[in-house]
């Protein structure tokens, strides 16, 4: 099994590509914890920001991917894209698996851990933040891929996640270096 995890690209075409060709194009699943097309009013225009095309790619990605809404996920994403922008989460079993993804932006660290134990989640994953965060609490991982394009790191490194060989580790997409890791059990 393995899931791809990403979240925040603001409508960065070629990070999504080279993220896709590079580390998810044999995923089972990838789950995108929301920001998926637009910039946002609070981040510069990138380059490569081309929502319209990355709309196309992502319809016709042949791996399935579950998207939640983030807070600059609007009604027009949803009529763009032909996967379902899930609201305010989405949950997927897999195995013995319990994955929970949220974007994350209006909820507080208690709340994360709150609403975690009552969904009985394995993996509580969030975006938001632009910064790729791992941390295992009572049992649950909690899990952000930071940004593949829009990093808010202060070394600046893109980065994604993934669920492979029973580990879940953050990935620098640049050098495909581990850069966070836990097992899952």
């Amino acid at each position: 099994m393995k899931i791809g995890i990403i979240s925040d690209t603001h409508g960065c075409l070629e990070t999504w590509q080279k993220v896709f060709n590079q580390y998810f194009t044999d995923a089972d699943v990838i789950i995108h914890a929301g920001d998926v097309l637009y910039h946002g009013p609070r981040n510069s225009i990138p380059a490569e920001y081309n929502p319209k095309q990355l709309a196309e790619v992502l319809n016709n990605c042949p791996v399935p991917i579950l998207t939640v809404c983030g807070n600059c996920d609007t009604e027009v994403d949803g009529m763009v894209l032909n996967l379902p922008i899930q609201s305010p989460y989405t949950y997927l079993m897999i195995n013995d698996l319990r994955i929970v993804a949220t974007h994350g932006h209006n909820l507080t660290t208690e709340a994360k851990q709150v609403m975690a134990k009552r969904l009985k989640a394995s993996i509580f994953i969030t975006g938001h933040t632009h910064i790729a965060a791992l941390e295992k609490i009572e049992d649950i991982i909690y899990l952000n891929p930071g940004s593949p394009g829009m990093s808010k790191r202060p070394d600046g490194r893109g980065t994604i996640a993934w669920i492979n060989d029973n580990r879940v580790e953050i990935l620098d997409i640049a050098t495909g270096q581990a850069i966070l890791s836990t097992a899952l059990a």
